[in-house]
């Protein structure tokens, strides 16, 4: 497996994909894990990677979108390509077998997964891609994620907080921003919501930052990021009709704690 395949591939698309036990659940993470382990083989067909892939079935309808930013990177755009498409592959061929045990009735509607990734920020070292997925399986509703995918252009390789993130540093203050850009944004969408903590003690606790998916956030000064975006699943902080949050901590939380590779690659307040 290669880094960006684990990165892709955490949780992965079982055979059975057994209806019953997915429906209102909370969402799998099926991918953005970093590792480092031997590269993807990369096919000639993959080097040429397009930037859509859809295929339809009586049992499943699967589609990826990739952004135009990925065309300038292709040893990225290829993975990607390679291992997003290999995972919808999975999904399609594991709804026949469901369906099928299940007695394949006409009346349930087939099985749908969408992979969108967009462009969320670009400097000179790094791009930041946002991966959205969307998995319906039977039940009351889809279940979804979002994930980032930080790729280093002049290693070649997708890195994590913990190359971001100087060994070691004390991530305390950031998990402290992190909560409090959470209350912020759960007290605009559900007026009187008691706010979360880091302790925990109720239903739903603060996430950590370490264990948040992230984008970069386009900054105020030109080619830099201004902040880290973070990516909060449905039925993490909240309910699921609550939905999913995006919050953005500024570089003024977290400009200590970053490596010194990637310090410079942020500058400014967050653009939005």
């Amino acid at each position: 497996m290669t880094a960006l395949r684990a990165l892709l591939l955490t949780v992965a698309v079982t055979a059975s994909l057994s209806a019953c036990n997915r429906r209102d659940r909370e969402p799998a993470a099926d991918a953005p894990l970093p590792a480092a382990e031997a590269p993807a083989e990369i096919t000639p067909a993959d080097a040429a990677a397009p930037m859509n892939f859809a295929t339809t079935s009586p049992y499943a309808a699967v589609k990826l979108t990739l952004p135009n930013a990925l065309k300038a990177q292709t040893d990225l755009h290829a993975r990607l390509y390679a291992d997003e498409v290999r995972l919808l592959r999975q999904f399609v061929e594991g709804a026949q077998a469901d369906r099928s045990e299940a007695g394949d009735d006409p009346s349930i509607p087939p099985y749908e997964k969408t992979i969108t990734l967009t462009a969320a920020a670009e400097t000179g070292k790094l791009v930041s891609l946002r991966r959205d997925m969307s998995e319906y399986s039977g039940g009351a509703h889809p279940n979804t994620t979002a994930r980032g995918v930080l790729w280093d252009k002049a290693l070649k390789q997708v890195i994590g907080s913990g190359q971001l993130f100087r060994r070691g540093a004390d991530m305390s203050l950031l998990d402290q921003a992190l909560c409090a850009a959470v209350n912020t944004a759960r007290a605009r969408r559900v007026p009187g919501a008691p706010p979360l903590t880091l302790a925990g003690g109720g239903e739903w606790t603060c996430p950590r930052a370490a264990a948040t998916p992230f984008v970069l956030a386009p900054g105020t000064v030109d080619g830099k990021a201004g902040g880290l975006t973070f990516l909060i699943d449905p039925y993490k902080v909240g309910p699921y009709a609550e939905g999913s949050y995006a919050v953005t901590v500024p570089l003024t939380t977290f400009r200590t704690l970053l490596a010194g590779a990637y310090a410079d690659e942020f500058a400014g307040q967050p653009a939005n």
